[in-house]
C-alpha cells in the first residue's frame, strides 16, 4: 500500500488509508509501519528540523519519534484526529522532551537558534499546506488572533507553555488557561468541519 502526502490531499481516501496503516501498525503490522514511514517521515523530518536546526540531531529525534510511533500506534483513535495531526503531536512531543533534556545538560539556548539560517521551506508552511492541515489552517484562522499565535507557537513552531509565558509576560497559569480554551475552540470547529 502506498501514500503520496502531495498537495491534493484534501481526499479522504488517502488519510483513510494512513489512518488504517497506523491501525495496522499497532497490531505489530511492519509492512504497514513502512508505508505510514514512506508517506510521513519528509513532514515529520520538517517538525524535527524547526525545533533542532541541526539536521543530526532532527535525525535522531525523528528516529526517537518513529520509535514512539511505532510503540503507540495501538493507541491511535481515527475518530479522536487526523492521522497527521496525531503523528506530528508524537513527533513534536518527543523533540521537545528532548530539548527538555538538553536544557537540563546545560547546552546553548534555542534563542541561539533563531541565528541560524535554514534554506527550507519552515516546517508549519509546509504543514499548512497539505490537504489534511486545511481544515486545521482554516480553524486556526478563525481562533481570535493572539490565540491562534500561542497555538501554533506551541504546537507547531515548537514553543513550551513556559516559554510562551516568559515571552508575553504573562503567568504560566494564564497561558495555559488561554491555549486550553483555545484547543476547545478549534476542537469544535474541526468537528463542525469534518
Amino acid at each position: 500500500m502506498t501514500i503520496s502526502l502531495g498537495p491534493t490531499d484534501l481526499d479522504s481516501a488517502r488519510r483513510a488509508k494512513l489512518a488504517e496503516a497506523l491501525v495496522q501498525s499497532g497490531r505489530g503490522d511492519r509492512n504497514a509501519f513502512a508505508t505510514v514511514y514512506a508517506a510521513t517521515s519528509a513532514k515529520l523530518f520538517g517538525v524535527c528540523l524547526r525545533i533542532f536546526p541541526d539536521r543530526n540531531e532532527a535525525e535522531d529525534v525523528l528516529q526517537d519519534a518513529y520509535l514512539t510511533i511505532w510503540n503507540k500506534a495501538a493507541s491511535f483513535e481515527s475518530g479522536r484526529a487526523s492521522p497527521i495531526s496525531w503523528l506530528v503531536a508524537v513527533t513534536r512531543n518527543r523533540a521537545i522532551d528532548r530539548l527538555r533534556a538538553k536544557k537540563k545538560v546545560g547546552t546553548s539556548s534555542i534563542d541561539e537558534a533563531a541565528e541560524i539560517a535554514d534554506s527550507a521551506p519552515l516546517a508549519d508552511a509546509q504543514l499548512i499546506e497539505q490537504a489534511d492541515d486545511r481544515i486545521l489552517h482554516d480553524c486556526i484562522s478563525s481562533l481570535d488572533q493572539r490565540d491562534a499565535m500561542f497555538i501554533k507557537n506551541a504546537f507547531i513552531g515548537g514553543s513550551t507553555y513556559a516559554d510562551l509565558a516568559k515571552n508575553e509576560g504573562q503567568p504560566l497559569g494564564t497561558i495555559k488557561s488561554r491555549i486550553r480554551r483555545a484547543l476547545l475552540k478549534l476542537r469544535g470547529c474541526m468537528e463542525g468541519a469534518a
